[in-house]
């Protein structure tokens, strides 16, 4: 059998934490290998030692059969690896032409041939179908375009050997079956991919081996078409789990959130929202469909007080917030769940215990004229991070930049959740997590809304759409088009209004 990677005996530890401990992962040439885990179990700390970002402290990696030592990300290129990083490494204010050519830019008489770059990254984003503007600046641009510029610049240095990180976490369904066209579509040019993905659908669809990590420990490597979503859930989470969502029917009260009329422009001055009407119910979460781009990054950043609402105007409980201060919509009983937890969620050099706090850090008991009560604050950090099972290597103590993505999520969702809002809005809440974690964070939010609570979830999986909310609300460029209820609907008539047509399927 002909390896084109082989990880032997790999052991990573982080200051007397073992996150990888005696992995062993083999990659045949010209296969899909998913990798397969827990938030936390070490996949993402494996693909980086096979990266060169982390160095090892035991086993060897083979290329081709031949050992080599990948101190930087540097030879891991020279070797034909690349990398699609679940949290990208893109510098946030330059353009995407700058950000796929940095460190291999091509220059003549040392100048950067930057005009050239932009049409062979326009002629590979058209090549595969991606659509990304190579003049567009990072900043500028969505999470899930940000990811299509990783995509990008893996593919513009010409990797035989792609490890994709999460590729699918920020991605609409759409996107979703296109990258996998895009996949196979390496496969076929006799390239080979390791995949890591909690999505079990895509790995059945997509993969030919699976290989389970729990805890940091391998459990096995298996065939993909020998197994099942629910035997792959068992053997990443060591239990068995549950794939639909337990509920009651809802039975909504007062009116929490009402949005009445919005326009909302994007960082070009374009109106991205066009008069658009929302309500959410005491009791009752509200699911919004949508393909990204819609408009739900400006309608949600414009209720938390992120942007500037241009007409219209938004409450909380009668209240006007209408281009209220962040602080103040959040002190009018509104909870956040980011869509980029980087960007909005966390601040990464503080640690773990210091953003638990981040909205309540002035109040008591965390704080007292002016002066901060670290007890309390440690108190208040240890609860959440028991509660909400986030795993950290130092407790509270830990930066949040050292958590996995899904312990980074797990960590907001608990301080929004612990904060106990009236009104809780929920930014693709799941992604990035594992089916065990994906199931927890669905039964907190039903959890809220028994509680009375309203909650507004913006979700690019229409299965969690489906799953979760009581009523849905279809948006498409800038407007709810139709509000449906889960029951009577299904994934078929939500994509054909995302896309733009009527039920009947008149273009809309």
């Amino acid at each position: 059998m002909e390896y084109v990677i082989e990880m032997l005996g790999i052991r990573k530890e982080f200051g007397g934490f073992v996150a990888n401990d005696n992995i062993t992962l083999q990659l045949e040439k010209g296969e899909i290998h998913a990798l397969l885990g827990e938030n936390g179990a070490g996949k993402s700390t494996l693909m980086n030692v096979l990266f060169g970002l982390y160095q090892p402290e035991q086993g060897e990696i083979r290329v081709k059969g031949k050992k080599v030592n990948i101190t930087n990300p540097n030879i891991a290129n020279n070797l034909g690896i690349g990398m699609v990083h679940q949290h990208f490494m893109l510098v946030e204010n330059f353009t995407v032409t700058e950000n796929i050519i940095l460190g291999a830019e091509p220059t003549t008489m040392g100048y950067i041939k930057k005009k050239k770059a932009a049409e062979e990254i326009a002629a590979l984003s058209k090549k595969y179908g991606l659509d990304v503007d190579p003049h567009a600046k990072i900043e500028d641009i969505t999470v899930g375009m940000q990811q299509r510029v990783e995509i990008l610049k893996t593919l513009y240095r010409g990797a035989e050997i792609l490890i994709f990180d999460e590729p699918t976490a920020s991605l609409t369904p759409q996107e979703i079956t296109e990258l996998i066209q895009i996949m196979k579509r390496l496969i076929a040019e006799g390239k080979s991919i390791i995949l890591i993905t909690h999505k079990l659908k895509e790995i059945m669809e997509v993969s030919d081996r699976v290989t389970v990590i729990r805890k940091g420990k391998g459990i096995g490597t298996v065939v993909t078409a020998e197994t099942s979503p629910p035997q792959l859930a068992e053997l990443m989470v060591g239990r068995q789990v549950e794939f639909t969502t337990v509920k009651t029917e809802a039975t909504p009260g007062d009116v929490i959130l009402q949005v009445q009329n919005i326009v909302v422009e994007d960082y070009r001055k374009v109106d991205k929202v066009k008069g658009l009407d929302l309500q959410v119910r005491s009791g009752e979460i509200v699911g919004i469909a949508g393909i990204d781009g819609n408009g739900q990054s400006e309608l949600i950043e414009a209720i938390t007080g992120l942007r500037k609402v241009k007409a219209g105007s938004i409450s909380i409980n009668g209240k006007e917030i209408t281009n209220l201060k962040p602080r103040k919509i959040t002190e009018s009983s509104v909870g956040h769940i980011p869509q980029d937890r980087h960007k909005h969620g966390l601040v990464l050099d503080f640690s773990i215990g210091h953003n638990i706090v981040l909205q309540t850090y002035y109040q008591q008991p965390n704080s007292k004229n002016g002066i901060m009560n670290y007890k309390a604050v440690s108190k208040k950090a240890n609860q959440i991070i028991e509660e909400f099972d986030v795993r950290t290597g130092d407790g509270e103590h830990t930066p949040a930049r050292a958590l996995s993505g899904g312990n980074q999520q797990k960590a907001i969702i608990g301080r929004e959740i612990d904060r106990d809002p009236d009104l809780l809005i929920a930014a693709l809440p799941t992604r990035g997590l594992d089916v065990g974690a994906i199931e927890f964070i669905h039964s907190r939010l039903i959890e809220q809304r028994d509680k009375g609570k309203a909650v507004l979830l913006i979700s690019f999986e229409l299965d969690e759409v489906m799953n979760v909310s009581d009523r849905i609300a279809v948006i498409y460029d800038g407007k709810i088009v139709d509000e449906l209820d889960p029951k009577q609907t299904n994934e078929q008539e939500l994509g054909l209004l995302m896309a733009g047509h009527s039920k009947k399927g008149a273009q809309a």
